[in-house]
């Protein structure tokens, strides 16, 4: 019998025949530079004994340089085994921080290197000498019987299932046929080790009603379907956010371009029709390899059955991609549920929060607050509900700059609450942590929560995101870069997570990186806001022409108070002072008809070199909060002043003088 090339062999047969094969260093561990020692088999560095703290890409990557040690081990290589070769990877960023920790763990000097050689434009070479470390008794490694929960992954337990072959090998004689025959679901394609993460996106569920107006339906349908499939097995599943797959709403190009520019493997894709009380579900699971349709399903129900029934497509979803569960814990069914409202008029009023508050403009985002206080209004014990408020609620202010001292109290009261009725929900972990870095200033709860929400969900894109602008404003720009690429794999075509990375370039002083970054994001969306961060960055570098060209840009569609504020920086840093005085006028007669916040103003005086007004328009900012201080660190806007005593207390007022 010949067996087909690309199916997966039942599990239990199938670690009879990939088994790992026994080490030629049956101790699995290696010896460099007299006191360091590197457990191959768990990724474990210790020195003199001691535990060394390195994360899991960079000990990846200790492992394959001291495997190839001597030799080149270029950065394809590096690629290609620590994250496989069809994951799109910011090379410069992943790879450069990985070395870099390397190297701080292991006291290596970079220009004269004991462990890691660099060699410019190749990639890396290991040239300490490495020992193996050999075990004192060959009885040591007989092993011995497994006991419940033994991670069946040791290289030692190959012996047992070596002893045990005539068994299986009998098992596997009458089974595979039958399997084959039958279908059995463990023949499924699988090109990934269990180890591996697969990737998801749920394309948008297309609005067959033929009524535009409910596009907020089927709109909501799709994030819920990403939130449900986030959270069933994150170690091994992720799935692709919100704003990457909105990018294909209405869109005709074929599957097999959106899979390549998304990155994922699979892809989910859905229709949905809707009456008074009915709701027609449609939905097919394809694999992107060969375009095979592995699952497809029609449903229709009650519009009061709509959250089991979201449940329910999620939990066939992930039978179908046959994840493969270990130790890892699946969302408890009975806990999913509990976060479901209580009546299905306030998950629709949360349908429509979410999607006016993904706008993100200022009227959307003042909409969205409408909708999610009637969201809670009708289901006071709905912890999504009070999250989404957090964030409408903490994100409001920083779009038309209206005084944050009234929106973030009610934004911490709305996660709070969110907290006090589920505090597992990660959104509502995040918000807090937004609302403490962003308001109070209190960097230790805030990498909590930030620290918390992620561990929640590891899928959830705007944690890692926003986590990542907090590494920043730390200046941990190492970690800071790791977190916004994990973000952009979840959400790979986010254009704030793509212009923050930006911003994190900026703060760290790679300015030529930063222009390449945010032009590129000006190439897909010219009016994106963020983005005009680019003339921050030509200013520094002295390209004023080029600054004020991409302001005039900005102009173009939005003429608020942020861009006399940055004409007056601008002219004020390349002399034209007359005009910089002009600009000025502009936002002090703005701020005398309605509150501003005092961003635009700190910005001119500094520019234009006004130091005493300069402070006193820093002590407006701390007295309302302003989020201009959250990058007071490592912002070079603040340059000028650092090396006054007074910049240094008020770096001691927001906690960041270490």
């Amino acid at each position: 019998m010949i067996w087909p090339v690309d199916v997966e062999w039942p599990p239990l047969i199938f670690e009879v025949f990939l088994v790992p094969s026994e080490p030629s260093n049956a101790s699995g561990r290696v010896r460099f530079g007299q006191d360091f020692e590197l457990d191959l088999r768990v990724g474990e560095l210790r020195r003199s004994g001691r535990l060394l703290k390195l994360e899991h890409i960079p000990t990846e990557m200790l492992r394959l340089l001291i495997e190839q040690k001597e030799q080149l081990v270029s950065r394809d290589q590096i690629i290609e085994r620590i994250w496989g070769k069809d994951v799109f990877l910011d090379t410069d960023n992943s790879i450069n921080a990985a070395i870099r920790k390397i190297r701080q763990v292991l006291k290596d000097d970079p220009a004269k290197p004991r462990f890691v050689q660099t060699i410019t434009g190749r990639g890396y070479r290991f040239i300490a000498q490495v020992v193996d470390v050999k075990v004192p008794s060959v009885k040591d490694d007989i092993p011995q019987p497994a006991v419940a929960g033994e991670d069946f992954s040791d290289s030692r337990l190959s012996w047992l299932w070596l002893r045990r072959w005539p068994v299986l090998l009998g098992i596997s004689i009458v089974l595979l046929p039958l399997s084959a025959y039958f279908q059995w679901p463990g023949f499924r394609p699988r090109y990934q080790p269990s180890s591996a993460r697969l990737m998801l996106a749920v394309l948008p569920f297309a609005n067959l009603t033929g009524d535009a107006g409910q596009d907020y339906f089927s709109d909501g349908l799709t994030e819920e379907m990403i939130a449900q499939l986030g959270h069933l097995d994150s170690a091994h599943l992720g799935v692709i956010a919100r704003t990457s797959v909105m990018h294909y709403k209405h869109s005709q190009e074929p599957l097999e371009q959106v899979g390549r520019e998304l990155g994922v493997q699979y892809v989910l894709e859905g229709s949905v029709r809707r009456d008074s009380d009915r709701v027609r579900i449609t939905v097919q699971l394809v694999q992107m390899k060969d375009q095979t349709r592995l699952w497809s399903r029609q449903y229709d129900r009650d519009l009061g059955h709509l959250l089991a029934l979201q449940r329910e497509i999620a939990q066939e979803i992930a039978n179908e991609i046959q994840l493969a569960l270990d130790d890892q814990r699946r969302n408890d069914p009975a806990h999913l549920a509990s976060r479901a409202p209580a009546s299905y008029e306030a998950y629709e009023s949360y349908l429509k929060g979410r999607y006016s508050l993904n706008k993100r403009t200022p009227g959307s985002l003042q909409q969205a607050i409408e909708y999610f206080q009637q969201a809670v209004a009708k289901d006071p014990g709905y912890a999504r509900g009070y999250a989404g408020l957090a964030d409408s609620y903490a994100l409001v202010s920083g779009y038309d700059l209206s005084p944050r001292t009234e929106s973030m109290p009610k934004a911490r009261a709305a996660a709070l609450r969110a907290l006090e009725i589920d505090d597992q929900l990660a959104e509502a972990h995040n918000s807090l942590a937004l609302i403490a870095e962003n308001y109070d200033w209190d960097w230790q709860t805030a990498e909590k929560e930030f620290r918390w929400a992620i561990r929640l969900d590891p899928n959830y894109a705007t944690a890692h995101h926003w986590y990542a602008e907090y590494l920043a404003y730390q200046g941990r720009f190492d970690e800071a870069f790791a977190e916004s690429e994990r973000a952009r794999q979840l959400d790979p075509l986010s254009l704030i997570i793509a212009a923050d990375n930006g911003a994190i370039l900026y703060y760290s002083r790679q300015y030529d990186r930063a222009i390449e970054k945010l032009r590129a994001v000006q190439e897909m969306e010219p009016n994106f806001p963020r983005a005009h961060l680019l003339s921050s960055v030509y200013l520094q570098k002295g390209m004023y022409a080029e600054a004020l060209a991409d302001i005039e840009r900005w102009r173009r569609f939005d003429n608020g108070p942020w861009i006399p504020g940055y004409l007056a920086y601008v002219y004020g840093h390349s002399g034209q002072r007359l005009r910089a005085q002009q600009e000025l006028r502009k936002l002090e007669q703005l701020s005398r008809h309605r509150p501003l916040d005092p961003g635009p103003i700190l910005m001119a005086h500094i520019g234009m070199g006004n130091k005493n007004e300069a402070f006193a328009w820093l002590e407006k900012a701390y007295l309302s909060h302003s989020t201009m201080l959250t990058s007071l660190k490592v912002d070079p806007f603040y340059d000028p002043l650092r090396s006054d005593p007074r910049f240094q207390e008020l770096m001691r007022r927001v906690r960041l003088a270490q």
